[in-house]
């Protein structure tokens, strides 16, 4: 209980010469990383964990703008003020803002963008001029407040358009399905009903610094359903004009309530506020390196702590997965919940980070599951995407509980582990078509047979072998060891589709034959080639039951020696043609770094008696895959998973698997780093070498606890062995 208490309480700091506690260290971050090709973030200025993420887009549409930017796109649209970043699928960009000095622009007006200039970024703020508008755009963001300001070239009349309809597109056509809106004199406030990635209800108030003279209604086109308004203002002598918009899922007295979260705030001040709450947490963990180590290290610290949006307004409402209001537990629900991505490394980090933020996250999930009847997939703005396979909350819940965070009632645990076995139990008929929606084929034949199973079948087969892991483990915590056993046997169903043949996961079919012809270097996906495996091949799916077995994946492979092999030839067998729409990006041999199923698998060397050969690795990947300017992320950061598995490389340590409680051990990529505790003494990360020492006692490599890690003063990597062994 000692130690899960230290675990909700853990803050992280450096003193010493290099850094001291008053040290701004968002100096060290640069949002542009990751905005130029496949990273898909956007520079736009939220806070940890916030509703809103006002930012700049250049387009509505397209993979590549996933997140609404691309950095050499020369162009903005406006700024809208709802974000993913580093996601795959473009969604959010509500409430698009534009200005524009003096009033040029009529309901003729086609082009409202401009050509950027002048661009400036640093968490919490984002600055650009668009000289042909004559102003410069500031971004800023409350929690649950964004906040537009636009000084202009000279004083005077000013318009800005209000685009209503503008939303980031994955399907074809107008997002909005209908819209209620109503002028105010400060601005404009209403509701938007879309259907894109999901469908959802968002309401919102924009609320203007200055009273609005004149409004017109742009001509709608084809198919939209929402205004885009462009609105006419007389600053007098002056030349500054602010915006604060606000939003709900709820009802505009949702956004209303909302936007009082920053009232009486002046612009400067919430950015002082957004800049210090940043400090905070990137002080948590204070490292030793040269100027480039620092920005790599606290940008990737940055994008990982960005997400998942907590989404309760102000009142403690929201809607959930299903669209009915519920009142979210302690007040906080959070979305933007790129499961199957971040389970692997960001929730982990997590537990250490912003511990006291982890029980919010569990009982979110929790929530999810009482009204949806299972866990969540993929949420964006609250409801279900069904995006992607496994059933990923089911090792967050677990990493939580048996790293103690369910202690004193912060989580339910009898009630998340009947959460967890109603999730891998119970028919989902009313799921979307594409998704999950049946058990009886896995509990029939032990695993998802390629003809009975429509795509993906090795892939999902893996995938709910760790879901199954993660509820076997809070099971056998809980005492139910019947209900361990049970799905602890169910976790094994990869052992009946590894092929001894090509040492791979190959698919078979309800007879039991392997699928012929076979290429296990072919990568497929359902989306633009469908076979077996999912945004992958099967030499990247082969290593999935290790993020829950890591020990019988090196034994089904034949001991130490084979499993070292078996990487050895995982890392040199080339991919031939990749296809980032594949998976295949970023590549060392078959391990693609730009994909997470191969995110754990070079620290399976820790494994083996060569452990040197995944420490060699990892610095091959941050070298080539990490870099300081826009195209620093090679593949999806996504929703911040790419982030933390730099940060944990940096650190030595990764949670191979997650569901367990505990961490493999590499060494650092730092000079050094200190986590303070309140009431301990500091936890002194340092030094190089095979010898892992945690206050001088030797650290296993493949499985020092969390616990441990909490209670430990020093850790500290040597060419020597421990002296205290």
């Amino acid at each position: 209980m000692r130690l899960a208490a230290l675990g909700l309480c853990l803050a992280m700091g450096l003193g010493g010469a290099l850094a001291t506690p008053g040290e701004h260290l968002t100096r060290h971050v640069d949002p542009f990383i990751g905005t130029d090709g496949t990273g898909h973030v956007t520079p736009g200025a939220t806070v940890p964990f916030g509703m809103v993420f006002p930012a700049p887009d250049n387009a509505d549409r397209g993979w590549s703008y996933s997140a609404g930017y691309q950095f050499r796109h020369p162009r903005i649209l406006g700024f809208s003020n709802t974000h993913h970043s580093g996601a795959g699928i473009p969604e959010l960009g509500d409430v698009l803002l534009q200005p524009r000095a003096g009033w040029r622009w009529s309901v003729d007006t086609r082009d409202f963008s401009a050509r950027k200039s002048e661009e400036r970024a640093r968490p919490g703020h984002y600055a650009v001029r668009l000289a042909a508008h004559g102003v410069r755009v500031e971004l800023t963001a409350a929690p649950k407040v964004a906040l537009q300001r636009y000084r202009f070239d000279r004083p005077g009349r000013v318009q800005v358009l209000v685009d209503l309809q503008h939303g980031l597109h994955f399907v074809d056509g107008p997002a909005a399905l209908a819209a209620d809106v109503t002028p105010r004199d400060d601005g404009v406030q209403g509701t938007v009903w879309r259907r894109n990635w999901v469908e959802r209800q968002l309401s919102f108030v924009v609320q203007f610094s200055q009273p609005v003279l004149k409004r017109q209604t742009l001509p709608p086109r084809p198919g939209e359903k929402a205004p885009r308004l462009l609105l006419d203002f007389d600053l007098g002598a002056g030349r500054v004009l602010e915006a604060r918009i606000a939003l709900s899922t709820v009802d505009e007295a949702g956004a209303q309530q909302n936007l009082a979260t920053a009232a009486g705030r002046h612009f400067d001040a919430v950015r002082a506020a957004a800049d210090a709450e940043w400090t905070a947490l990137l002080g948590r963990i204070r490292i030793e390196g040269d100027a480039r180590t620092k920005r790599l290290f606290y940008s990737a610290l940055y994008r990982a702590l960005q997400h998942p949006s907590d989404i309760a307004d102000a009142d403690g409402r929201v809607r959930g997965p299903r669209g009915e209001v519920l009142h979210a537990p302690g007040g906080v629900y959070h979305s933007t919940l790129s499961l199957w991505d971040t389970f692997r490394a960001s929730h982990p980090l997590f537990t250490l980070v912003v511990p006291e933020r982890v029980p919010g996250f569990v009982n979110t999930l929790l929530a999810h599951h009482r009204q949806m009847g299972w866990l969540p997939l993929w949420t964006s703005w609250g409801r279900e995407t069904y995006t992607m396979i496994g059933n990923p909350a089911l090792p967050v819940i677990a990493d939580a509980l048996l790293k103690g965070f369910g202690a004193n009632g912060a989580i339910d645990e009898q009630a998340a582990l009947a959460a967890m076995v109603e999730t891998s139990t119970r028919e989902r008929p009313d799921a979307a078509e594409w998704a999950q929606r049946s058990w009886q084929v896995l509990d029939r034949y032990g695993y998802l047979p390629f003809d009975l199973q429509q795509g993906e079948s090795v892939s999902k087969t893996a995938e709910w072998g760790y879901g199954d892991a993660a509820v076997a483990t809070v099971a056998e915590r809980l005492g139910q060891a019947a209900q361990a056993e049970r799905f602890r046997a169910r976790s094994r169903s990869w052992l009946q589709l590894f092929d001894d043949e090509t040492r791979t996961l190959r698919g078979k079919d309800s007879l039991g034959r392997w699928r012929t012809p076979f290429d296990p270097v072919m990568a497929t996906s359902p989306m633009n080639n469908p076979g077996d495996y999912t945004e992958a091949n099967a030499w990247q799916y082969t290593a999935t039951p290790a993020l829950h077995d890591a020990q019988n994946f090196r034994q089904r492979l034949g001991g130490p020696q084979a499993l070292e092999a078996w990487l050895d030839h995982f890392f040199s067998l080339p991919v031939p043609k990749p296809d980032k729409h594949l998976g295949q990006e970023a590549l060392i041999g078959q391990y693609a770094h730009g994909n997470e199923p191969s995110h754990h698998i070079s620290w399976l060397y820790a494994w083996t008696d060569a452990p040197h050969k995944g420490q060699r690795l990892r610095e091959r990947i941050v070298r080539r895959f990490y870099g300081t300017g826009p195209q620093g992320l090679v593949g999806n950061d996504d929703v911040g998973q790419m982030s933390a598995w730099l940060v944990f490389a940096m650190l030595g340590l990764y949670p191979v698997e997650p569901m367990h409680g505990r961490y493999a051990l590499g060494e650092p990529l730092l000079s050094g780093a200190r986590l303070a505790r309140p009431g301990l003494a500091p936890l002194h990360l340092s030094g190089r070498g095979p010898h892992a020492c945690l206050d001088g006692r030797s650290a296993s490599r493949t499985a020092l606890s969390h616990a441990d890690l909490l209670a430990a003063g020093a850790l500290r990597w040597q060419t020597r062995p421990c002296v205290r062994d």
